[in-house]
């Protein structure tokens, strides 16, 4: 059995692929405790810090982000005609969720231990936050780094006296300095836990620190990052990522 010192787990920005990201956290919590005795922090960007934040402080409360996603993006789907992107009611929604699934004392439980991705809109410049005076401004970093312009209303989210946007424009999948940053992605590519390369070309892109390949389908999945598919696809991506973390745990002789 391999044994590591400290461990870090950073789940990529992905929009409603974030559905990935739930189905390797169940696997993680399932499977991974020779892993997670060494874990020191979760870190994320945009849906990914989502779920790094329920990992870390509401791992009970994965069923209910599943629930909560799914319907969103059942949701998004069958927004009004004319009403190509969710607006500001996307923003609101995810406040709504972060309320009922965080706990009181998220705030303790996250800081030092859960690192943000989020962007400055006025310097473009990146912040990884991970120190949280409150719950409510925990929530507003994770807005923040979920903030897309236009996509999500045309109000950048204000945290600390500044406004911010999507951490996944300038750092899609942070990688923490001390210790191994075990790196999730939807998108194929080189992270430790993503989906298989099925493609006929091994051209990668370096998309805000986060390496893909370039291939039809993960364009296809750019696209479902914004434009979620349908309750059947987005059950399939979640449990391509529990099977893709179960894929890597056994690989790292951390399977249990």
């Amino acid at each position: 059995m391999k044994t590591m010192t400290v461990s870090n787990l950073s789940f990529a920005a992905s929009g409603f692929l974030g559905i990935y990201h739930v189905g390797a956290a169940e696997a993680f919590l399932r499977h991974g405790d020779k892993l997670l005795v060494s874990l020191r922090a979760c870190a994320g960007a945009s849906a990914g810090a989502m779920v790094a934040a329920v990992m870390v402080t509401a791992p009970d409360k994965l069923q209910m982000t599943k629930q909560f996603v799914n319907e969103l993006a059942e949701s998004v789907r069958h927004r009004k005609l004319g009403m190509v992107v969710p607006g500001p009611n996307l923003m609101l929604t995810l406040r709504q969720l972060m309320e009922v699934v965080l706990p009181i004392d998220a705030h303790h439980l996250a800081t030092d231990r859960l690192h943000v991705s989020i962007t400055n809109l006025k310097s473009g410049k990146n912040h990884l936050v991970s120190r949280f005076t409150s719950r409510d401004e925990l929530i507003m970093a994770l807005l923040a780094s979920s903030y897309v312009p236009v996509y999500a209303g045309l109000k950048p989210v204000e945290f600390i006296g500044e406004k911010w946007i999507d951490g996944g424009f300038t750092d899609s999948l942070p990688v923490l300095p001390v210790g191994r940053t075990i790196t999730v992605s939807p998108f194929a590519g080189i992270q430790d836990v993503c989906p298989l390369h099925s493609g006929q070309f091994n051209t990668h892109l370096r998309l805000a620190n986060m390496s893909m390949m370039l291939s039809v389908d993960n364009l296809k999945r750019l696209h479902q990052a914004l434009f979620p598919p349908p309750p059947s696809v987005m059950r399939l991506l979640c449990e391509e990522g529990f099977r893709d973390t179960v894929r890597f745990l056994k690989r790292e002789a951390w399977m249990s």
